[in-house]
Parts: structure tokens; sequence; C-alpha cells
């Protein structure tokens, strides 16, 4: 019985200042230092050291489990964050000129006038709208661009299958496809561009051009989100 005594005093001085932890430590800064007074007390009742070394143990497996609980919690609210932020940057779209039975042709017109593809293929994130022809930059970032017009010199009358993509009014890449030798020409431009949110991106048909569509759809104006800024 004596020897079990000294054992208890001999681990008690020597386990004094080690990590003592429990279930709910109070909130300092480095619970790693926190001693429960009660643990202490227990410490000092040398007729129940047994018991009082298992309950050291269960509270030091308690508080173990609590932390890694606690930074699975945070890494668990860090990848819903990054998880949340790909969905609302998702940003798609693919549209054609119209879906007619029949060929119908776009222009010529004796000014400038911005092309409104009337059927979509796809429109994640509702960049794209129908009614102007717009495409209004969700999210900043780099964006693949492409375009691809069709005419038919014997349903329009003339040859001059041309287009420009811009980007706020201003031209970034022209189509044009007038060489005479046929009847049908086309032309399609693949660009990748940094663009800011709310920049406005648009096909615009210039003065005597013309372009001509079907349920086939010749024509097509697409884009989409490479990676974000």
């Amino acid at each position: 019985m004596r020897v079990i005594v000294l054992l208890c005093l001999l681990h008690g001085q020597y386990a004094w200042d080690e990590p003592q932890y429990s279930w709910d430590p109070p909130d300092h800064s480095d619970t790693r230092t926190y001693v429960d007074p009660a643990l202490s007390v227990c410490l000092l009742d040398q007729g129940s050291c047994g018991c009082c070394l298992m309950q050291k143990q269960m509270q030091r497996m308690e508080w173990h489990f609590n932390i890694t609980y606690a930074e699975m919690m945070k890494e668990m609210t860090k990848t819903k964050m990054t998880l949340d932020n790909m969905r609302a940057s998702r940003s798609a779209f693919s549209v054609a000129l119209n879906s007619d039975q029949t060929l119908k042709c776009f222009g010529p017109f004796s000014n400038d006038k911005l092309i409104t593809y009337k059927h979509v293929f796809i429109n994640l994130g509702n960049g794209y709208s129908v009614q102007t022809g717009i495409f209004t930059v969700p999210r900043s970032g780099v964006y693949s661009l492409s375009v691809t017009i069709y005419a038919d010199g014997s349903s329009s009358g003339t040859m001059a299958a041309c287009a420009t993509l811009q980007v706020n009014g201003k031209l970034v890449s022209e189509l044009l496809e007038q060489n005479g030798q046929d009847l049908e020409d086309s032309a399609t431009l693949v660009v990748a561009m940094k663009l800011k949110a709310g920049d406005q991106v648009a096909v615009n048909l210039p003065q005597g051009c013309v372009i001509c569509d079907q349920n086939r759809h010749y024509n097509t104006f697409t884009g989409f989100l490479l990676y974000a800024d």
C-alpha cells in the first residue's frame, strides 16, 4: 500500500506540469496550458490514485476529440465556401441565330446592327440576353469567346458574309468571307480575353453584311469562363 501511495506521489510530482484537459475548457488563448482545478484536487487525493489517473486519461482523450472535431468543422466550412464560390463563378453560354425550318437571312442593313441570337443552347449564369444579344460578364476573369457566321448568296442576294466581335462597343476581332466564287460563305473566330465584371460582349453586323440561318444553326455565338480572377 505504501508503495502504491509513493508511486502516486511521484507521478503527481512529475506529471504536475504536463498539460491536463477537461471536456470543455474555458476559451484561453492556449488550451494546452489549462489545468482543471477538480483534477488537481483529484491528484492530491492519494486514496483514489488509480481512478484519478484514469479520469486524467479520459479527459485528455476528450480534449483531443474536441480539438479534432473543431479542426474538421473548420476545414468543412472552408471547403463549402470554396464550392459555393465555384458554383457562383460558373458562366457559359452558347446561342444560335434562329431555329426556323426554312433558311432566313439577317441583313444587309444600311447601318451597323447588333446580332440578337434567339436560339439558346445553354445560358449558365444568365449572362446572355436574348432581347439585346449582349453577354454581360458576371465575374472578372479569362473567357473563351467564339463566333461562327454563314451566308447564302442565293437567299440574300449578296455575298458579304461578315461580322465583328465587340467588347463595350469596341472592335476586338473581325470575320469576313467574300470570295465571290460560290454561293455560300462562312467564317469562324476564337479568342481568349481577360474581361472585367460588367463588360458587355456582342456580335455586330456591319453595314452591307449578311448572315443566314435555319434550324441547323450555321451562325453561333459562344463564351465561357476559363478561370476567374
